[in-house]
């Protein structure tokens, strides 16, 4: 699906995560897109975006979160998003993780925003 909108963008890769359809959430991404996994981690490029998102699809996660700004300036976009996800590890033992993300989208020249920065963390 296509994403008209940042906050679109933002909302769709949640919706992917929750079915575990990784290969989806990829297409979320600029070719030049930057994540981080963890606090002071960044991994460039959608190859190592797999590699470390592949941990957050292990657990099964359920995501919610609660759009609260969105600002544009031409062909970039600001998210600031407060999520909350919860799963569990392998062994069974419960994940509840929650944050404020703050995302940088950019728009492609067929109208789709796509995340050039994703932090979780922000």
């Amino acid at each position: 699906m296509a994403a008209p909108t940042p906050d679109t963008t933002v909302r769709l890769f949640a919706e992917y995560l929750n079915a575990g359809d990784l290969d989806a959430a990829l297409t979320l991404y600029d070719d030049q897109a930057s994540f981080l996994p963890e606090p002071g981690t960044v991994v460039t490029g959608t190859a190592a975006i797999r590699a470390a998102l592949q941990s957050f699809f292990a657990i099964r996660p359920v995501l919610t979160g609660d759009i609260q700004r969105v600002v544009e300036a031409g062909d970039t976009a600001l998210v600031v998003n407060a999520w909350t996800l919860s799963g569990a590890l392998p062994d069974g033992t419960p994940v509840r993780q929650e944050g404020r993300s703050a995302d940088v989208l950019r728009r492609q020249p067929d109208g789709r925003w796509l995340l050039l920065i994703d932090d979780p963390w922000g």
